[in-house]
């Protein structure tokens, strides 16, 4: 556990509690001196991880960490109906980006799907390459990849597919009727972002694609990640009142991308178009989508069976595949 930077997995795992602990007896745990402690707890500050300190208590992380195991995350998709066995798990201490593993694990050859998951990224990355802020044991880092045969063309409203799973796991783990989705792959809260999805190709774009599915869902963001986020954000830490599981989260949301992804393989994304949109935050509402440098204004109206924004401009439906959607007309 963060071994890359020498830090002791131990120490870690003592503080993942949320409580104080001395500085004695951190550093009979490790067998240190209190000094070599502090600079231990210094090195853990780059992945995100803030220890506080106070004078007589000693040192904790607040509100403690949920790390990830795989027997707990298998156990969470039983429970959720999903077979766990039917997939190949692997959960990583440190990496650049989990989309970044299963886009090489794909090229490899699947077997099977596979599901990478992360403590933490030094690269992750959102839509159109911009840096997604991912602390240590805070947030989900996830990626799934699969085959599909079809190629690239039958994947047309993957990414609102998957938007689908997010939502109905987000929902039953007890943000209810809040949780929200905007085209085209934004997860929100009252008008904040909790999480986003992207999806890479691998494969054949004309016979066995693979897409490589990227889910990242706040959990509790620190105050240092937090300053780095350009728009309204929120955790689930503050919507549901208490920091998540994330190994019941990322067991849900794997359990729930499966069982869609399962449906999406029959008959594509319409079947699914009525699902995504009881999701929809932005459907009725004067929106802007920005496409380069253009900009549209309109009324969202919903989604097309193939994915599609609908756009109501001068009384005149238009159909979007990309672009970015904004509520905040400038």
């Amino acid at each position: 556990m963060i071994s890359a930077d020498g830090a002791d997995s131990a120490l870690v795992r003592c503080l993942a509690d949320g409580s104080y602990h001395s500085g004695e007896a951190l550093g009979a745990l490790l067998g240190v001196s209190r000094a070599a402690v502090w600079k231990r707890l210094q090195k853990l500050a780059p992945y995100g991880l803030e220890v506080e300190s106070v004078r007589g208590k000693g040192y904790r992380l607040p509100g403690g960490l949920s790390l990830l195991a795989e027997t707990s995350v298998r156990q969470a998709m039983a429970d959720a109906g999903a077979d766990p066995d039917a997939l190949d798990l692997r959960i990583l201490d440190i990496t650049t980006s989990t989309n970044a593993d299963a886009l090489a694990l794909a090229r490899e050859g699947l077997r099977k799907t596979v599901a990478v998951l992360a403590e933490y990224q030094n690269a992750g990355r959102g839509r159109r390459g911009r840096p997604w802020q991912s602390p240590y044991g805070r947030n989900l880092y996830l990626s799934l990849a699969t085959s599909f045969s079809g190629g690239a063309a039958a994947l047309e409203g993957l990414s609102l597919a998957v938007g689908v799973a997010v939502a109905d796991a987000l929902k039953a783990l007890g943000l209810g009727d809040r949780v929200q989705l905007k085209w085209p792959n934004d997860i929100w809260v009252a008008e904040r972002k909790l999480g986003g999805i992207l999806v890479e190709l691998a494969g054949d774009m004309d016979g066995i694609c693979v897409p490589v599915i990227g889910i990242g869902i706040n959990g509790m963001l620190t105050s240092t990640a937090a300053a780095a986020i350009d728009q309204p954000w929120t955790d689930l830490t503050r919507e549901l009142g208490r920091a998540p599981d994330r190994n019941l989260l990322a067991g849900h949301v794997l359990s729930a991308l499966m069982s869609v992804l399962g449906e999406f393989r029959q008959a594509g994304f319409a079947p699914l178009r009525e699902r995504w949109q009881r999701y929809d935050c932005c459907d009725g509402r004067e929106v802007q989508v920005l496409l380069g440098e253009r900009r549209i204004i309109g009324v969202a109206r919903g989604v097309s069976e193939q994915g599609a924004l609908l756009l109501e401009v001068d009384g005149v439906i238009q159909r979007f595949h990309g672009g970015e959607v904004s509520l905040r007309l400038a």
